[in-house]
Order: structure tokens, then sequence, then C-alpha cells
């Protein structure tokens, strides 16, 4: 039986694309960002919407107004 192990240096695979891993992060952060804003003003205006007589309009005029003013200051 043929001897496979390698014997030079381990190949690593190709060198690292460091300014698109730079991207893919930055993409990343800015989804965990608004995806956790919207969790954010969700809750804030299910509760709104739940435990006061608001109702549900009231709660989604609430909902959007939230999520506007948050975009808005994470810029």
């Amino acid at each position: 039986m043929a001897d496979k192990t390698p014997h030079g240096p381990l190949e690593l695979g190709a060198d690292m694309d460091y300014q698109e891993h730079e991207k893919t992060y930055s993409m990343f952060l800015g989804l965990a960002k608004y995806v956790t804003l919207m969790c954010v003003a969700l809750l804030v205006a299910m509760a709104f919407g739940f435990f006061t007589s608001a109702g549900f309009f009231s709660a989604t005029i609430l909902f959007i107004l939230l999520c506007g003013l948050g975009v808005f200051l994470l810029r």
C-alpha cells in the first residue's frame, strides 16, 4: 500500500480575503442591530396593545413609530 501521509508543509488553503471578511462581518453586525431593534419594538408594541386599552391599531402605529425612530437613531 502506498504511504499517503504528507511529507512537506501542510497546505492550509487559499490566502484569506480580509477585505471581503470585513465586509461580511459589517453586514452581519448591521443585520443583527436592526433585527434586535425590530424585536424590541415588537415587544414594546405588544405590551402596549395587550396591557392597555389602546388596542391593535394603536399598537401597530406605536410599532411603526418605534421602528422609524430606532432606524433614525441607529444610523
